[in-house]
């Protein structure tokens, strides 16, 4: 189920992506570390005890919160899954 939640969500974060215009290169970097993070999850890497996951995800919502709301709708909440599942 945790799996499928940040499956839709990260679909969700692909849409808003397309819908952007071009990126910084700080906000493209941050973008490609979550992305691989999410990645990495979804493939079953062990990030239990990785809390720079967290941490990139909060610097990446930090990054995009007044000129994207939606994207970083959609960071908060992968990261509060990511939270509640330990990681």
């Amino acid at each position: 189920m945790k799996n499928q939640k940040i499956r839709e969500l990260l679909e969700q974060l692909q849409g808003e992506l397309s819908r952007m215009g071009p990126l910084d290169e700080k906000g493209r970097a941050l973008l490609e570390n979550v992305t691989e993070d999410i990645n990495s999850l979804l493939g079953g890497a062990d990030m239990q005890a990785d809390d720079s996951v967290l941490q990139r995800f909060q610097d990446t919502i930090d990054h995009f919160k007044i000129e994207h709301p939606n994207l970083t709708m959609a960071l908060s909440e992968m990261m509060a899954i990511l939270s509640n599942a330990g990681i």
